[in-house]
C-alpha cells in the first residue's frame, strides 16, 4: 500500500483507539472556539480531542458509492497545534502510514 496522493484520500493520522492520540493545549482549545467542549475533553488536567468510531471527532468521513472513502477536517483551520505540525510525507506521516494503513482500510 502507497501513501495516497493527498491527505482527503487517507485520514490514518486521524486515527486511533487510545482517548489520549490528539493532546489540546491551551491555545488550541481557546482556537476551538465554541467547538472545545463538543470536540475536546479533560483527562486529568490535560486534554484531548474527543475520538469517535477510532478517529477523530472532528473527522468526517464520506462513503462514495463508488470509490474510497474521503477524510475532511471539519474543524481545519482551527485544528491543534499537533495536527498543523503532521505534514504530509513527512516521517511522522509515513510511520503513521506505515503503522495503521491496512487497519484504516479495513474499517473505510
Amino acid at each position: 500500500m502507497s501513501l495516497p496522493g493527498d491527505c482527503l484520500r487517507c485520514g490514518v493520522c486521524c486515527h486511533s483507539d487510545s482517548s489520549e492520540y490528539v493532546w489540546v493545549t491551551g491555545y488550541d482549545w481557546t482556537r476551538l472556539g465554541g467547538d472545545a467542549t463538543r470536540l475536546a475533553h479533560f483527562i486529568g488536567s490535560r486534554a484531548f480531542m474527543r475520538m469517535k468510531n477510532g478517529h477523530c471527532a472532528a473527522l468526517e468521513v464520506r462513503r462514495p458509492t463508488v470509490g474510497p472513502p474521503v477524510y475532511f477536517c471539519t474543524i481545519y483551520e482551527q485544528r491543534p497545534e499537533i495536527c498543523r505540525v503532521l505534514a504530509r510525507g513527512s516521517p511522522e506521516c509515513l510511520s503513521e502510514f506505515e503503522t495503521k494503513a491496512v487497519h484504516v482500510a479495513r474499517a473505510g
